[in-house]
């Protein structure tokens, strides 16, 4: 079976999830062995609190839970639906992503204690994956997690790396689920899907899984020095700019919530932000206006990379660049303005305070 005829046999929203988009999420790869060589000891007392937590499994039975659900109540406004469908299968694809990932590193990493961690935090991960795809199963449009798993392309990351951005995506997960549920405990006409009623408890999942990283983070403080201020930083650039891009590509979603995206986004930085001073040297001043004024010019570019879609000739290719340079330019723009430092990190809290 050729490439072609292979994507003509999958679904949509399976197809959708392989993409290897700029702004899609990624599966990644790491150095499982060195993961096994950190030091947990600095962080012995919090790390054994941590993981009785997860021995406890608080969750157990809330994503074996179901609902009843009418497709055909989206049908009403399809580019609410399409964009509902694409927040579903970004989230499916992000997921599963955490599963395999930390699957592959319980299966190398060599130290057992650690090995433990990655298995807990796999099991949470599936259980997310598997009760987006029965969401989408419902809606007739589920991804196929196996062809996922096998045909995906897979991104490699030192681990320090892995850390940076998992950490990062953990934190801002739990910020998104946390700031919507609470939107939409005050305006429940506005939960047009159920799912949202599932998200207290998966947001409080993400913020564990967030704890962890932050634990290995502050029990080898050699990750958080040096050049890799700049790592950090970058990555604290890369993925907040990455969530206000494709926040902003769709819009009927936001308003559907009543909530007002670019706010929206500011509130969850905000969060982040605040969380990440337990561990991370420095903070991005999100507020700024010049920061504000970046964010808006990186999603202009966007906009306008996207209408080139389809389109093939000299002069296309060629503005296809020169917008390409734009985004990386406006990207270093934003990495080079003045950051706060954070040199006294809090202690790690295994329950969010949000």
């Amino acid at each position: 079976m050729t490439q072609d005829s292979k994507a003509e046999a999958l679904n949509t929203s399976t197809a959708q999830a392989l993409e290897s988009r700029a702004l899609a999420p990624r599966f990644y790869t790491t150095n499982c062995k060195e993961i096994g060589e950190y030091d947990i000891e600095p962080v012995r007392s919090e790390w054994d609190a941590m993981m009785a937590a997860f021995d406890l499994d608080t969750n157990r039975e809330h994503f074996k839970q179901n609902y009843d659900f009418d497709p055909a109540e989206l049908d009403a406004d399809p580019e609410l639906k399409a964009e509902f469908l694409d927040l579903l299968v970004s989230s499916i694809t992000a997921e599963y992503s955490g599963c395999v990932l930390y699957q592959e590193i319980e299966s190398k990493v060599g130290n057992p204690e650690i090995a433990k961690l990655f298995r807990y935090m796999a099991r949470d991960e599936s259980r997310h994956a598997g009760f987006i795809n029965r969401a989408l199963n419902k809606l007739g449009v589920a991804v196929d997690l196996s062809v996922l798993k096998r045909d995906k392309e897979y991104t490699y990351f030192r681990p320090k790396f892995i850390f940076y951005a998992t950490y990062l995506s953990e934190k801002i997960g739990y910020a998104r689920y946390i700031t919507i549920y609470r939107h939409l405990e005050r305006n429940p006409e506005r939960r047009f899907h159920p799912i949202f009623k599932w998200f207290l408890e998966w947001c409080n999942d993400e913020f564990a899984h967030g704890e962890a990283f932050a634990l290995l983070m502050r029990a080898n403080p050699k990750l958080l020095t040096g050049v890799n201020k700049l790592y950090i930083k970058m990555f604290l650039v890369l993925v907040y700019t990455t969530m206000y891009v494709r926040d902003h590509s769709r819009p009927k979603l936001y308003e559907a919530f009543g909530m007002d995206v670019t706010e929206f986004d500011h509130t969850v930085f905000d969060i982040t932000t605040e969380i990440s001073k337990q561990v991370f040297p420095l903070t991005l001043n999100t507020r700024s206006p010049k920061f504000q004024r970046g964010l808006e010019r990186l999603l202009d570019l966007n906009i306008r990379v996207d209408a080139l879609e389809g389109q093939t000739g000299l002069f296309t290719g060629l503005r296809r660049l020169a917008l390409q340079a734009g985004i990386a330019t406006t990207i270093l723009r934003l990495f080079l303005l003045p950051a706060s430092c954070n040199e006294m990190p809090k202690q790690v809290a295994m329950q969010p305070a949000w």
